[in-house]
């Protein structure tokens, strides 16, 4: 497999070629020529897109599933996390707002959203994952934006290094989509690989280990939480009851696990699994291979949690399985190397700074060997840098998402879902600031997107 410079390699060979760039002169049929393409529709596509059409631009949206959501609903990662601060609080204080808030009131006002619930230290809501694409939908087609589902990139439109657009693939077949912006909110940054730009896989090519969300129907709710407690993180009885199951030959992996109440009656949200293939080597996702690996077994864990659910913890004996994520929880995969990285000592710190975009107040929450670790951010946050959604080279370019330029432990951090959605603001913000001053985003200050942040209702 043939990589751009200084990439770290996928974990064992793979037979495709992931640089696929054609020319202006592609000869494809043209499917729209719009200002800006936004590549993905998780979190921060949604966001991108609504807020760029909102804007007065002509927007299109590519999105691979027939739904909106990402690793919030295929994923079904289930919660916005990112809201609020960790400490000693007796209520949730938040301190993200803008469209992660606006995103938050649709959820609720269609009674797709939880009260905020403990996490450890800090909060989370859970949401409905139907919802959640009925949300999304309505906002996009409020905005004007065009969608286009069932429908993936394939390859980048370049002249030199300038993003022209990007050609798609669909069961219609091949076409291209001209723009003279792209947002690449695809989560792993697979416009910017496609381009040949420079990426990393997390520390030295280890990354994160994916998940298999599940939710889990037919409980006792009240007998459940009357043991389980207040705190969605397993107790340490019920711990320990995994440690005792998996000497027996219990394929349960995490002794920690995460459990969520939903909003629907009788029903829970299970975070337990980790993914690895049989031998304990790490999965990577972008190869398919891996992530069939990790699709299966991840199935095949999650019958095992829930066994061990109805036979070891209270309210759960007449429990059902009810769905899993329609893919792995992905956590990493390819973070871009961008202008300025988000480092491991920024989000340590607590790092602000002027050209912050978006604050995160979440902790490091690293999934990445025999237990997750957390390391908390105690009534504090960090700034993400604006240049971190910049690639260092290629023009007409930005990304939103998780792929942002960040180091392996400062992407445990900032992945999630509430600063994905401000990631896609701001880059729409700076897209506006781009085309209307056709000036390229690297020259863009991190100040000035900042002030359209928070006159627009971003905390920041």
């Amino acid at each position: 497999m043939t990589m751009p410079p200084a990439a770290s390699p996928l974990p064992h060979d793979a037979s495709w070629q992931e640089r696929s760039v054609l020319p202006a002169d592609h000869g494809l049929p043209v499917l729209a020529d719009v200002d800006v393409v936004v590549v993905g529709g998780g979190a921060a596509g949604v966001a991108a897109a609504v807020v760029c059409a909102e804007q007065g631009l002509d927007v299109v949206l590519v999105e691979q599933y027939g739904f909106a959501g990402g690793a919030a609903v295929a994923g079904m990662s289930g919660t916005i996390c990112g809201m609020y601060l960790a400490g000693d609080h007796a209520a949730p204080q938040q301190v993200v707002h803008g469209f992660t808030e606006r995103f938050r009131v649709a959820l609720h006002d269609r009674g797709g959203l939880t009260p905020p619930q403990r996490y450890g230290r800090t909060w989370a809501s859970a949401h409905d994952p139907v919802v959640w694409r009925e949300a999304a939908d309505d906002l996009l087609e409020r905005a004007g934006v065009r969608v286009i589902f069932h429908a993936s990139v394939v390859a980048a439109i370049l002249d030199g290094d300038r993003h022209l657009g990007v050609a798609i693939e669909s069961k219609a077949g091949r076409t291209a989509v001209h723009a003279r912006r792209t947002i690449d909110a695809s989560g792993d940054a697979a416009v910017v690989a496609r381009a040949g730009g420079r990426y990393r896989y997390g520390d030295g090519g280890r990354i994160q280990n994916p998940t298999m969300f599940f939710r889990l129907g037919g409980v006792d709710t009240d007998a459940f939480w009357a043991e389980f407690g207040d705190d969605t993180i397993s107790p340490p009885a019920v711990s320990q009851a995994i440690v005792a199951a998996r000497a027996t030959g219990a394929d349960l992996p995490r002794d920690k696990i995460w459990i969520f109440a939903t909003t629907r009656p009788g029903e829970l949200m299970v975070n337990a699994t980790r993914l690895t293939a049989a031998d304990g080597r790490m999965l990577n996702v972008v190869d398919p291979e891996d992530f069939t690996i990790a699709e299966v077994r991840g199935r095949r864990q999650v019958r095992a949690y829930a066994d061990f659910l109805r036979g070891a913890v209270a309210g759960c004996a007449d429990a059902f399985v009810v769905d899993t994520g329609v893919e792995a929880g992905i956590r990493q995969t390819r973070s871009i190397e961008a202008v300025e990285m988000l480092t491991n000592d920024d989000v340590v710190a607590c790092r602000k700074r002027s050209d912050g975009i978006v604050r995160s107040p979440w902790p490091i929450e690293l999934h990445d060997g025999a237990a997750p670790k957390l390391h908390w951010l105690i009534d504090d946050w960090y700034d993400v840098p604006y240049l971190s959604l910049v690639p260092e080279a290629g023009e007409d370019i930005i990304v939103a998402g998780r792929c942002l330029g960040a180091e392996h432990e400062a992407l445990a951090s900032a992945r999630v879902t509430a600063q994905c959605f401000e990631y896609g603001n701001a880059a729409a913000l700076a897209t506006v600031r781009s085309l209307r001053g056709d000036v390229p985003y690297r020259a863009i200050r991190g100040e000035d997107v900042r002030a359209d942040l928070v006159a627009s209702g971003s905390s920041i």
